[in-house]
C-alpha cells in the first residue's frame, strides 16, 4: 500500500498475455495506431463500490509505473501510465460505481497514457497497489478512492496540481525554404484520452474526425498545390492551445478544425460552420463552444484562468482582417458543401472556440453532422461520403486562396 498523503502515488503491475488483449478489443479505450512494440496492453478495467470506497481495477500485460493524482473543477482522479495499448471492451468504459461517474483512457502524449475518472463526489486516492491474478503471470493494478470532504479534496488536488508539468509532443518549426505553397492546417478534433462525443452505437467523435481529416489531407496533398499539416497524425491527446501553436509555428495559412456534434434530440441534424467571436451567435453556438473548449479537462489538464487581454490598435486591425478572411472562407465552404451534405437550420454561426482565437490565422471549425442523428451518422461513417465532401471542401479551399488578396503563397508548387 502507498501513502495517500503524498499526492502522487506509484505502483507496479504485471498482467495477462498479449493474445488476450486482441480477443477483447473494444472501441472507447481501444488503441487505434501502432506504437512501441514493448507497450503494455490493458485488456480489462472494472469499477466497483465497497461502502465508502470505490475501486478501479486494471489488468495489464506487463509491469508499468502508475501515478495517481487529483484535479478539481471538474473533480477528477487521474492515473498516469507509460504508453499503453488499451484493448478494453466498449462496455468496460461505460461502467460507473461509487464516486466514479465515468472514465476514459487513451494516449495523452507520446510515451504517456492516462485514465481519467470523473468523480460525482470528493474523494482521495487512498491506495494504489498490484497483485498477481493467476498462474499465467497476470497482475491487477487497483486504484482505491475513498470519499472525503470538499476542503480536504481541494487541498489535496491543489498539492497534486502544483507537482504537475505539461509535456506534450511538439512539432519543430520548418526551416526556411523555397516551398511557398499555401500551408493548410487540419485539426482533427479530440484524440487519445479525450474521445469527444459518443454515438448511440459507440462510434467516437475522435475517430470520425480523424477519418475525415485523413481523407482531406490526402486530397489536398495529392494535387501538389498545398502543403498540409495534420495537427495530430494519430490517436493522441493534443491540448487546445498546443493545436493552435503547432499551426502558427509551422506558418499555416489556413486552420480548419474538424468535429462532429451530439445532442439529446435525435431528430436534429446537419452540419454547422463556426468562426471565432467574443460573442456567440446564439445559445446553441455558445453551448457547442463550451463543450469543445472542455477538451483539455477531458484529457486531465488544469483549467487555466483566462488572462486579461491587452490589445493595441495594430493587433485589433489584424484581428479584424483575419476574422474577415475567416468569414469569407466560411461562406465558400457553405457554398461548395451545400450540394453534397446537409446543413443545420442556421449553418453559419460564431462562438468563442479556443482554437479559433488566433489573431493572425484565418480559422474555421466545422461540425460535420450529429452523431446523435441516424442519417448523419450513416454519412459520417461512409467512405463515399467522406470522398465527396472532402472534394467539395478542397474546392472551397481553392477558391479561398485563388481570390485572397495578398496571400503570401502562390498556388503552384
Amino acid at each position: 500500500m502507498l501513502d495517500a498523503s503524498a499526492g502522487r502515488r506509484t505502483a507496479k503491475a504485471v498482467g495477462l498475455a498479449l493474445a488476450l488483449g486482441a480477443a477483447l478489443f473494444g472501441r472507447p479505450c481501444a488503441a487505434t495506431q501502432p506504437g512501441p512494440a514493448d507497450r503494455a496492453v490493458a485488456i480489462a478495467a472494472e469499477v466497483a463500490a465497497e461502502g465508502s470506497r470505490t475501486l478501479l481495477t486494471l489488468t495489464l500485460s506487463r509491469p508499468v509505473s502508475a501515478t495517481a493524482f487529483l484535479m478539481e473543477r471538474p473533480d477528477r482522479a487521474v492515473l498516469e501510465l507509460p504508453e499503453v495499448n488499451f484493448q478494453l471492451g466498449g462496455e468496460g468504459t461505460k461502467r460507473r460505481a461509487g464516486v466514479v461517474s465515468s472514465f476514459r483512457c487513451g494516449l495523452f502524449a507520446p510515451g504517456r497514457s492516462r485514465i481519467v475518472m470523473d468523480l460525482s463526489a470528493p474523494a482521495l486516492v487512498t491506495r494504489v497497489e498490484s497483485r498477481e491474478a493467476g498462474p499465467a503471470g497476470a497482475s491487477l493494478l487497483t486504484v482505491e478512492l475513498t470519499r472525503t470532504d470538499r476542503e480536504t479534496f481541494r487541498r489535496t488536488a491543489a498539492a497534486d496540481q502544483a507537482d504537475l508539468t505539461l509535456t506534450t509532443g511538439s512539432l519543430p518549426a520548418p526551416q526556411p525554404g523555397e516551398d511557398r505553397r499555401p500551408l493548410v492546417a487540419i485539426d482533427a478534433g479530440h484524440g487519445g484520452v479525450d474521445p469527444g462525443a459518443t454515438a448511440p452505437n459507440g462510434t467516437l467523435e475522435k475517430d470520425v474526425t480523424f477519418a475525415f481529416a485523413s481523407v482531406l489531407r490526402d486530397r489536398l496533398a495529392g494535387d501538389g498545390r498545398y502543403r498540409v499539416l495534420m495537427i495530430r497524425d494519430h490517436d493522441v491527446f493534443v491540448p487546445l492551445e498546443e493545436r493552435v501553436r503547432r499551426a502558427r509555428e509551422a506558418g499555416a495559412d489556413l486552420f480548419l478544425s474538424i468535429h462532429a456534434d451530439f445532442i439529446g434530440s435525435p431528430q436534429v441534424s446537419g452540419a454547422t460552420i463556426y468562426t471565432g467571436s467574443d460573442r456567440a451567435t446564439d445559445h446553441e453556438a455558445a453551448s457547442v463552444a463550451e463543450r469543445e473548449n472542455a477538451a483539455d479537462q477531458a484529457g486531465g489538464l488544469v483549467r487555466a484562468s483566462a488572462p486579461g487581454e491587452v490589445v493595441d490598435i495594430l493587433q485589433e486591425l489584424t484581428l479584424r482582417e483575419t476574422r474577415a478572411f475567416s468569414h469569407r472562407f466560411s461562406g465558400l465552404l457553405l457554398r461548395d458543401l451545400a450540394p453534397v451534405m446537409r446543413f443545420s437550420a442556421q449553418p453559419q454561426r460564431e462562438a468563442g472556440f479556443k482554437v479559433l482565437r488566433t489573431p493572425d490565422l484565418p480559422s474555421v471549425l466545422i461540425e460535420l453532422g450529429y452523431l446523435s442523428n441516424a442519417r448523419d451518422l450513416e454519412h459520417l461513417l461512409s467512405p463515399e461520403w467522406r470522398e465527396r465532401t472532402s472534394a467539395a471542401m478542397a474546392t472551397a479551399i481553392d477558391r479561398f486562396f485563388s481570390a485572397r488578396v495578398g496571400a503570401r503563397a502562390p498556388m503552384s508548387p
